[in-house]
């Protein structure tokens, strides 16, 4: 067994840019036919022209989108081994009393039902086939207190879906497991310090490794997990953090120690 994706379609969606676009680069590396499944069609387009995959237009948080979209992949390029939902959305820090509530429900329609749709598709049709991998992405955010009214709790619900799923379907031979990244410096983020909205020293400063991850590690870890390598692992979450969970409670001790 390896972490080889040979033969295997994979569905990356958010795969246009970030973290989906890192593993959807290197699940391309190790052999698999991947779809970007994006909201932005002409830049899923770009990255899988470069890649030698495929594009589809797609609205996570829409129930006809998916299950059309689904049908289409299934149609034309083939039966979906792989499924990693990287699409989301975050949001600034907010007071919840200042916080509208549209745009908390934005952040729930994207990043919890986005993940249930698509999940919920792909997975009963891999279901009939008695086989497939599905990834979540979830976050440390949704494992921690922060300020952040709407997508703390909304990744806190894409674990708890993906235990529930990983025992719902665990006899139908799908996998299902998510990944957990910390700060990684994606894009996004790289804009937010260079406006200096985000002190990178303090994103840093706070993981037990001293440093950000890089969204190909993440990648890293979903390949993993989507993998045969891993073919025992259902229900996990996997925090891909930099030792982010574990640095914070040390400060009481006088913080993480330097390097020996």
């Amino acid at each position: 067994m390896s972490s080889d994706l040979s033969g295997r379609v994979a569905v990356v969606t958010g795969g246009a840019s970030g973290i989906g676009e890192a593993v959807a680069r290197l699940a391309v590396e190790r052999g698999a036919a991947v779809v970007i499944a994006d909201l932005d069609p002409a830049r899923a387009t770009a990255v899988a022209d470069d890649l030698g995959g495929h594009a589809v237009a797609l609205d996570v948080g829409s129930a006809p989108d998916v299950a059309a979209v689904a049908e289409q992949i299934e149609r034309e390029i083939g039966a979906v081994d792989v499924l990693v939902t990287s699409a989301g959305i975050t949001q600034r820090p907010t007071p919840p009393e200042d916080y509208d509530v549209a745009d908390w429900d934005e952040v729930f329609r994207v990043d919890l039902r986005g993940t249930w749709l698509c999940a919920v598709e792909f997975g009963r049709r891999m279901a009939v086939r008695g086989q497939g991998s599905i990834v979540t992405i979830a976050s440390v955010a949704g494992m921690r207190s922060m300020p952040l009214h709407a997508y703390t709790p909304a990744k806190a619900g894409v674990i708890a879906m993906t235990a529930d799923l990983a025992a719902e379907w665990g006899r139908s031979g799908i996998r299902v497991n998510s990944v957990a990244p910390g700060y990684t410096l994606t894009p996004l983020l790289r804009e937010r310090i260079e406006r200096g909205e985000r002190d990178p020293s303090n994103l840093a400063g706070e993981s037990a490794l001293g440093r950000m991850v890089d969204a190909d590690e993440i990648a890293k870890a979903v390949c993993f997990l989507a993998s045969d390598e891993a073919s025992a692992i259902t229900g996990v979450n996997l925090p891909v953090d930099a030792g982010w969970l574990v640095a914070p409670t040390w400060r009481t001790y006088d913080g993480i120690p330097d390097k020996r």
